[in-house]
């Protein structure tokens, strides 16, 4: 019944959401997993950022 709210309310039918939805779900793990992936590569080379800096970057985003 949600699904369908939910479809209709996007103009789409039930599978068509669902198909759309998984395919978003798929690209954003494939992303993760890339980063991941390039993250544990820069780590083995001992590129990391300090503490201090990841605080920074945050504090940043945020307007702290």
């Amino acid at each position: 019944m949600r699904l369908a709210q939910v479809a209709l309310a996007n103009g789409k039918n039930a599978e068509q959401l669902v198909k759309e939805t998984v395919d978003r779900m798929l690209d954003r793990q494939s992303r993760f997993i890339a980063d991941v992936e390039r993250g544990v590569v820069q780590a083995t080379r001992g590129e990391f950022v300090e503490h201090a800096d990841v605080r920074k970057r945050i504090e940043g985003l945020f307007g702290r």
